[in-house]
């Protein structure tokens, strides 16, 4: 480019973004009993207010999502075991 018509600036900086760290992975489904989601395993209130708690808030609950894996039981076998142990199938 001549001097009369500079190199325009690196726009880079201006698409850059400071995204917030989210446990979430799109599966989206609350537990029925430990009001959880089933996907990344916070709380409706943790979800509602997550991107206005403050980082050290996050960063706690991220250090608790493991922790509460064992309060969502896991289905083995579907709508059929479950009625199966239950004695409505035979």
């Amino acid at each position: 480019m001549t001097d009369r018509d500079p190199k325009p600036p690196r726009t880079d900086a201006i698409w850059r973004r400071d995204e917030i760290e989210s446990p979430c992975v799109q599966i989206c489904v609350i537990h029925p009993e430990a009001r959880l989601c089933t996907g990344c395993l916070r709380s409706m209130d943790e979800i509602a207010q997550w991107s206005r708690m403050a980082p050290e808030a996050r960063a706690a609950v991220m250090v608790d999502l493991p922790g509460r894996k064992h309060l969502i039981a896991r289905r083995r076998g579907g709508r059929r075991a479950h009625l199966t142990r239950r004695g409505q199938i035979g």
